[in-house]
């Protein structure tokens, strides 16, 4: 009997590692970076004094966004501190502005799209620090059938994927496309 329980306990551990996922955690998420924007983002742009120039925009496909009298200003890949910046130097190098103060916030961020395991898989509006289980509950929560262990993530403007495990603190990004997969009895 007492040889018959070793053997149980050592097949209930041996057996208890293969229940474990195979995928790496999400990366560290405690280091913040700025927001790059991307096709997609609303903007509120403020040219202090000038109340004509300033207004609400959108980044086009092309990564663009186009100002009153100076046209396009790259946008793709910018923060918005560089991007303000950027703005302000076109105003004073065409001459139409001496010394112009410029001011960008992000009013909409592109969308985030949720697959696989879920209720109602679709595009989403992105939050600020949204993270996957807030995206599952944005998308009526996890079908009987979803691995909930394991978040396969591609970002915005990547063709890779890549598979984490799911942890509550998983923070998706917006454009970010998550899959969540089926898991196999």
């Amino acid at each position: 009997m007492h040889r018959s329980l070793i053997l149980l306990v050592f097949g209930v551990v041996s057996l208890g590692g293969c229940a474990g996922t195979s995928a790496p955690p999400a990366p560290a998420l405690g280091t913040v970076q700025a927001y790059r924007l991307g096709a997609g983002d609303g903007l509120r742009l403020i040219v202090y004094g000038e109340e004509k120039l300033s207004g609400e925009y959108r980044v086009s496909d092309s990564g663009m966004v186009t100002v009153p009298l100076i046209g396009a200003i790259k946008a793709d890949g910018q923060t918005i501190d560089e991007l303000s910046v950027a703005i302000a130097n076109a105003y004073r190098t065409s001459g139409i502005l001496t010394a112009p103060r410029v001011a960008a916030e992000v009013l909409s961020y592109r969308p985030f799209y949720i697959l696989g395991e879920v209720n109602k898989p679709g595009q989403y509006p992105f939050a600020p620090g949204m993270t996957v289980e807030q995206a599952v509950a944005t998308a009526n929560g996890y079908t009987y059938r979803a691995k909930k262990s394991e978040v396969m993530l591609r970002s915005f403007g990547t063709a890779e994927q890549s598979t984490y495990r799911l942890d509550p603190g998983t923070m998706v990004k917006p454009g970010d496309t998550i899959t969540i997969p089926e898991r196999h009895f």
